[in-house]
């Protein structure tokens, strides 16, 4: 191939606008195959798989009929058939309550609790005898007639406006989530509110009874915006207590517009119980091939277990031209890099493919993980595995969509303009990158997409996205409102009012097909499509939904001023399975909540009727 060949068709790949012509083309000629430089394998400090140290998550709730509802967790380590006994009492008495042991669900509704000072707890029981007692929970009671009852974490500072973003992690290592939050809730994202400019972000840790921890500045060095202070919290090194991962920056660098666009920046460990530095590592650099300032401070940090053990932490920076990712793992109080990739070195250049979120799974089975990057994925050793050459996507999810085909499949909602090909929605092999199905038509900018089992009829989940009416500002092309709504095989089945909303979703009744969230701060409802309202009478500002206790469904975690409130059902369950924290694309799907754009966790394996 002379060098005319190859410069023109390197032009056409950088081009989001190209036709599936022009991209078999470059699979032809051997473009898009990825240049599998070799490198060593990840070999981690850890010895055995780090994870969440998790007690059961008893949780004892008032009902809408005064019973206590009392839920916990099925764990992974737990025997196939193991049972429980529900107890309840205080410290001088206690009375079992379940005549035979409780095998089909985790769960309980105690109809004769006359005492609401009374604690619950439970015992597994199986052939070998008894397991461990839980940990006892307080009965959650409810503050009126019409709510619901949730547990409240009140929060310092009632003046501050909103928190804006929630991480989730044991800091204490007593096997109870903690919360670490991001505050004030404003941004200096492009285009929102200018006086936000002076603002500094503040992160400060609770532990799960509210006890406030401590609160650090990230100080003007650090500007207010979802992409510029990107932070988690998780278990690095392996001590059964979380660390805080975060963005960080000298003072005095910021421009009197709010920006700032030079000047050192780090990645920090931070010590989740008392907030101080412990380790720091350079931010990967910014540089011209990044873009404006926009695209030069897209910035984001995940979890992946790159040797199946350890987990590493991935700094990575750029989004919507070339794409830098760092691995480190972090051990004996120091950050070691592990490898570094540079989309533009791969062949071919990998540009303008990442998305808003960092997913991880270990998609080529072989007990890594891999990270999506958005329409790229890298492998465990930091090559690219495989590129789709969509460009820039806003959501992505990655779970089994077809629970008849083999593996895995990664669902694609594009914003790059596909005026031709027809893939501004699709679902990929996850594995290969190999295409499944598209939407086959023309679509202008998809900013919104989900993917959930919500018809129980139908086989495998449903796949539905949505277009942004403001259309593609950057290509100067009107918007449109259309909307669509696929079965797992790729055959539209809706459009329109028919096309449930891609919002916040959660597993909240007895089935296995999911549920969604409408409303407003005055009022949030929980709605299954086509069928109406299943529960009311939440309040707040919904900052997450995940399985963070109780047994496998979901709770729904809402800000008011001053407040965090926890909410989970009380609508007895049908069946058990595992809790979902322990399936690892959706842990760190909740992980990574506390940046990018919002989008529901899904598990990695298939769940709906």
């Amino acid at each position: 191939m002379n060098k005319i060949t190859f410069t023109f068709c390197l032009l056409l790949f950088t081009v989001q606008a190209y036709s599936q012509d022009v991209r078999e083309l470059l699979y032809n000629i051997e473009i898009l195959e990825p240049n599998h430089a070799l490198k060593p394998k990840v070999d981690g400090f850890a010895k055995e798989r780090i994870e969440d140290r998790l007690n059961r998550g008893v949780i004892a709730i008032e009902d809408e009929d005064n019973n206590v509802y009392v839920s916990w967790r099925l764990l992974k380590s737990d025997p196939a058939d193991v049972a429980f006994d529900v107890y309840r009492g205080t410290s001088n008495r206690s009375v079992k309550l379940n005549r035979r042991p409780v095998t089909t669900t985790t769960d309980f509704v105690d109809r004769k609790a006359s005492n609401k000072t009374d604690q619950y707890w439970v015992i597994p029981v199986g052939k070998k005898g008894n397991g461990t007692p839980s940990e006892r929970a307080s009965v959650i009671a409810k503050k009126s007639v019409e709510e619901p009852a949730y547990i409240s974490i009140p929060l310092q500072d009632d003046v501050v406006p909103g928190r804006r973003r929630l991480g989730v992690a044991d800091l204490n290592g007593d096997g109870k989530f903690d919360f670490v939050l991001i505050q004030p809730n404003v941004s200096k994202d492009p285009g929102s509110r200018p006086d936000s400019s002076q603002v500094t972000y503040k992160i400060e840790a609770y532990l799960n009874d509210g006890t406030f921890l401590w609160r650090n500045d990230l100080g003007d060095g650090i500007e207010p915006g979802v992409w510029y202070s990107p932070f988690i919290a998780y278990d690095f090194d392996g001590d059964g207590k979380a660390e805080i991962a975060v963005k960080t920056a000298p003072a005095g660098v910021r421009d009197a517009d709010g920006a700032v666009y030079q000047g050192e920046e780090w990645i920090s460990i931070w010590d989740g119980m008392t907030g101080k530095e412990i380790a720091r590592a350079d931010w990967p650099a910014r540089t011209e091939r990044l873009g404006n300032y926009n695209r030069q401070n897209r910035n984001q940090l995940g979890v992946a277990y790159l040797d199946g053990k350890t987990p590493c932490l991935i700094v990575a920076r750029g989004t919507y031209k070339t794409m830098f990712v760092d691995a480190y793992q972090f051990a004996d109080g120091r950050l070691t890099k592990l490898w570094s990739w540079d989309g533009d070195e791969e062949n071919p250049i990998v540009r303008s493919q990442g998305a808003h979120i960092m997913l991880v799974n270990d998609v080529d089975e072989d007990g890594r993980d891999e990270i999506i990057l958005g329409s790229a994925v890298l492998d465990d050793d930091g090559t690219l595995l495989w590129s789709a050459g969509l460009g820039h996507p806003d959501k992505v999810y990655v779970t089994d969509i077809d629970p008849s085909r083999p593996g895995l499949e990664i669902f694609f909602a594009v914003e790059a303009l596909h005026d031709k090909d027809g893939l501004g929605i699709c679902v990929r092999d996850a594995k290969t990158g190999e295409l499944v199905w598209s939407v086959g038509e023309s679509t202008v900018h998809i900013g919104s997409g989900m993917v959930a089992d919500i018809d129980p009829s139908l086989p495998g989940l449903e796949s539905f996205a949505g277009e942004d009416p403001k259309g593609h500002r950057a290509m100067r092309v009107p918007g449109n409102d259309n909307k669509y709504l696929f079965d797992a095989k790729g055959n539209l089945i809706g459009s329109g009012e028919d096309v449930p909303p891609t919002g916040d979703w959660l597993w909240w009744d007895a089935g296995k097909v999911r549920q969604y969230i409408t409303g407003d701060r005055e009022g949030i409802s929980v709605m299954k499509y086509k069928q109406g309202e299943v529960q009311n009478g939440f309040q707040g500002r919904i900052m997450m939904t995940a399985d963070l206790f109780g047994d496998w469904r979901e709770e729904m975690v809402t800000a008011l001023p001053g407040e965090l409130r926890f909410y989970s059902t009380t609508i007895p369950a049908k069946d058990r399975r595992i809790t979902l924290l322990q399936d690892n694309t959706y842990r760190q799907t909740i992980t990574v909540r506390t940046m990018g754009y919002q989008q529901s966790p899904v598990p990695s394996f298939y769940l709906g009727e």
